[in-house]
């Protein structure tokens, strides 16, 4: 059998049975890759590839970055920080029309920055945000939509765990995608506090404006952001100014975290102990997507189906960007079925060759592919966000949840698209810095 059409077979055909029997993406990329390796070369070729390379990836001290920064947000999300921020973007846009949505962006825009996980945003935002939106009468639509969607700000915005699994499967700098993510996200934000302006002006009762409350007030709540913008500034500046490695920077952001909470009572022996808890468990699920991702992506290699195909994408008389769009679509219609971070994880040993051979520069492609798996997380049936908040608003329908993403897709898509026409929005950061 032809090699490339062995690659076909095994993407195609065993992957997919796999996946609709309900294994995980992590076990179904490793069975695969395996199996066709062993097929393609040998079973002792094979056996020999997965340990060599399981052993030389993890057996990388920079691999501890992923549940450090983990760990840091979960102290953060336990200690109670996320309340804080609420509450001071709560006195500062409550009032308006739509502003206890719009508060709710705001304090996913903070925490985002010092929680690298999209779920943990969702949660932590949505147990605060939705009994106060339902309390001031907020519409469902809006409610739910404001909190599935603002948790994806803790994709893009550093540190992000998915931005630091794209940086170790592709050897991309993890500290450049880390400042490439920042000004994304902001403008990510932006386009959704636009969206719920706009639809709090076509439906004012959507989001009724809540009490005023006196400059005082406002700026005594500021004090409230002080611990989040600091951890942030610590960790992102370390990294920027070359004071810190990732790894390093993950290690001072936790032990920044813990001693700016547990000296105050705010974090309990049970609250680390349920950090770690959920630590290890984020940790575990990304560990074994890495190791399917190795796995599948050495069989891919050896078939050269990924770089025959980035040669024929390559060649093709169309734009770049033509092809670009078609690869986003595949994202956005993969990230309907199977889960977001799983089918970034199993297409980038196709994907990101493909990239790089129509000429994109690595760090932007890498932050575009972030942006269209963010996408993923919200829509449904499988959009991991709707269900967190479903979970948290048992009364709220889930058709209803359905429904009030399509608010939002249309910023999500709106700031590809931009950033797309001004590539330097995502690399003027990194560009200054390294």
């Amino acid at each position: 059998m032809d090699l490339a059409f062995a690659g076909l077979i095994g993407i195609v055909i065993l992957l997919l049975v796999l996946f609709f029997l309900g294994m995980p993406v992590g076990f179904a990329m490793g069975i695969v890759g395996f199996c066709g390796f062993w097929y393609v070369v040998s079973f002792n070729a094979a056996i020999t590839m997965a340990g060599t390379d399981i052993w030389v990836t993890f057996s990388k001290y920079g691999l501890t970055v992923i549940p450090l920064f983990v760990l840091m947000g979960y102290l953060a999300f336990n200690s109670g920080i996320a309340a804080k921020l609420y509450n001071a973007a709560y006195k500062w846009f409550g009032h308006m029309r739509g502003g206890l949505a719009i508060a709710t962006i705001g304090a996913d825009e903070l925490f985002a920055a010092i929680c690298g996980s999209n779920t943990a945003t969702a949660a932590t935002m949505g147990a605060v945000a939705l009994p106060q939106m339902k309390k001031y009468k907020y519409d469902d639509m809006l409610s739910s939509g404001t909190v599935v969607t603002g948790g994806t700000l803790g994709t893009v915005m550093p540190p992000s765990v998915i931005l630091i699994i794209l940086g170790l499967q592709t050897e991309q700098s993890i500290i450049k995608l880390f400042l490439a993510g920042i000004l994304p996200a902001i403008l990510l934000g932006i386009l959704f506090v636009i969206t719920i302006f706009i639809v709090c002006r076509i439906h004012p009762e959507y989001g009724p404006a809540g009490p005023k409350t006196s400059l005082k007030e406002k700026l005594i709540s500021l004090t409230g952001i002080i611990e989040a913008i600091a951890i942030f500034v610590l960790v992102i500046g370390g990294l920027y100014v070359g004071l810190f490695t990732p790894t390093e920077a993950g290690a001072v952001g936790v032990f920044f975290t813990l001693a700016v909470t547990v000296p105050f009572g705010r974090l309990t022996w049970k609250d680390i102990k349920n950090s770690i808890r959920d630590t290890l468990k984020i940790s575990c699920m990304a560990f074994f997507l890495v190791t399917g991702a190795i796995i599948f992506g050495r069989f891919l290699a050896i078939t050269r189906l990924p770089f025959m195909l980035a040669d024929f994408a390559a060649s093709l008389p169309v734009p770049p960007y033509v092809i670009l769009a078609f690869i986003l679509v595949i994202y956005l219609i993969g990230g309907c079925f199977i889960d977001a971070l799983g089918f970034l994880v199993l297409t980038i040993p196709i994907f990101f060759p493909l990239g790089i051979a129509l000429g994109f520069d690595p760090i932007w492609y890498a932050i575009i592919l972030t942006m269209v798996t963010t996408m993923g997380a919200i829509t449904p049936p499988v959009g991991v966000n709707i269900y967190v908040v479903k979970a948290l608003a048992p009364d709220i329908p889930l058709v209803t949840i359905f429904k009030s993403v399509s608010f939002f897709l249309a910023a999500c898509i709106a700031c590809i698209i931009i950033l797309i026409i001004f590539p330097q929005i995502a690399l003027f950061i990194p560009s200054m810095g390294h």
